[in-house]
């Protein structure tokens, strides 16, 4: 596969998914049930799980599946919390070829090769703007953390907002339902950790769309654990797309430019030209 197209495969293949879920945000305005003792006791346990670090960087390797179509690539995760995170993309194991950045204002898709980009403040794109899944939500699926849609954090008062059950001795399923949007956690009891994050669309006239977010192989990062392996998956009515996030040497770098410069020497190129190179794959 020419290097252009696995670039563009791989550098599309994260904001899109992440962007696939369309939300409508619910107003609850009836009075929420009271939280019970245990569901009170997993969620705190899980609120002090979450990482103390303000910083994570690691090296990484990047596998992306559409279809038949297979790639894999080395590069970088450097992530601030509540401000930046990106991905770089190396080719050939040393030349960045390719950059994800995501603010809390923007998403940027930098390709280096084609010296071309896309940055969007996320209000410019209707999927963007009316969604859910916006930096933050982003931030806890990469971070193991529950969210709360549309919020930037899981406020005390709204825990009786999620139901929990349990399916085994160790694990409990923890969900969230606003209309047409379906959310999941599993977590284990006793740690606090989540296994998995699934966020399900239904559309009854054009089909489902899932995201399913699964966390292994967990290591220590300052006095926490933090995941290491991370396997994504979107199903939609119309293609499927596995990612695949392995992390390698944790640590918490601190001295890293936390704003990509663009050169005048790049060109900017539209979200409609994004998805139908996308939609091409």
């Amino acid at each position: 596969m020419k290097l252009k197209k696995v670039l563009w495969m791989a550098a599309l293949a994260l904001p899109l998914l992440l962007t696939s879920c369309h939300t409508h945000k619910k107003v609850v305005t009836t009075p929420l049930p009271p939280i019970s003792d245990s569901q009170m006791t997993l969620m705190e346990r899980m609120d002090n799980n979450a990482s103390n670090a303000q910083f994570v960087t690691s090296k990484l390797k990047f596998t992306v599946e559409v279809g038949e179509q297979n790639i894999s690539l080395t590069g970088n995760l450097k992530m601030k919390r509540d401000d930046v995170i990106r991905l770089q993309l190396m080719a050939f194991g040393f030349v960045e070829a390719a950059r994800l950045e995501f603010t809390q204002e923007y998403v940027l898709i930098l390709d280096r090769i084609n010296k071309q980009y896309l940055k969007l403040p996320y209000f410019y794109v209707d999927f963007l703007r009316n969604s859910g899944i916006n930096f933050f939500t982003l931030q806890s699926l990469f971070w193991n953390e529950l969210f709360q849609p549309g919020k930037p954090v899981v406020d005390k008062e709204s825990w009786a907002r999620y139901t929990t059950m349990p399916v085994d001795n160790e694990d409990v399923v923890i969900s969230l339902d606003e209309e047409k949007m379906h959310y999941n956690w599993l977590t284990t009891e006793n740690t606090g950790r989540i296994k998995m994050a699934n966020i399900m669309y239904q559309d009854p006239r054009n089909g489902n769309t899932q995201l399913s977010w699964e966390y292994k192989d967990f290591k220590p990062l300052l006095s926490k654990f933090f995941p290491s392996d991370m396997n994504i998956t979107l199903t939609t009515p119309a293609k499927e797309v596995k990612l695949g996030v392995k992390l390698n040497y944790l640590g918490t770098e601190s001295d890293w430019d936390t704003r990509t410069i663009i050169s005048n020497k790049y060109h900017e190129v539209t979200i409609d030209e994004i998805l139908a190179r996308f939609m091409a794959l």
